[in-house]
């Protein structure tokens, strides 16, 4: 079996003086990066959680990822299938249950893809592959719940 190792970097930048003096003592803004990517991700926690909106949350990122993995899956099996994609957007969703104790965890995902394709004749197929997309994500099988999909096919005239 094949093994693939990643390693990212986290920096907290949220010291304000005084440290994790108090839970109002600092701020959870911090940045993430990883060796030969151009740039960094801006990031915090969730405002609830006394993060920064303008900044992205560790959910969001959770999120993003499995519509990632399932797009790049499925513009994978759109190619090896004939299926010329020329559009794809996905406006995903989730939802994360706090618990008492103040952890949580995400019980549902909903990605919703809207993808325009070229060839009429495939709209049926173009649709199947979602469900083999998610099979095969490294993400989707890394999870604990099952991720729904509220896909559209387009075709493009």
């Amino acid at each position: 079996m094949k093994k693939h190792h990643y390693q990212t970097k986290i920096i907290w930048t949220g010291n304000e003086g005084k440290g994790t003096k108090n839970y109002s003592a600092y701020n959870r803004n911090h940045s993430i990066s990883a060796k030969g990517k151009y740039g960094e991700i801006l990031s915090s926690s969730d405002p609830t959680f006394n993060g920064d909106r303008s900044r992205f949350n560790p959910e969001e990122l959770f999120l993003s990822s499995i519509s990632s993995c399932h797009m790049l899956w499925y513009l994978h099996l759109c190619s090896t299938h004939k299926i010329t994609v020329i559009d794809y957007v996905d406006n995903a969703s989730g939802t994360m249950e706090e618990s008492e104790s103040g952890s949580g965890q995400f019980t549902e995902v909903t990605l919703n893809p809207i993808v325009t394709i070229l060839e009429d004749h495939l709209v049926e197929k173009a649709k199947e592959l979602h469900k083999k997309a998610n099979q095969i994500c490294f993400i989707a099988n890394s999870v604990n719940f099952k991720i729904g999909h509220l896909g559209e096919i387009k075709v493009e005239v």
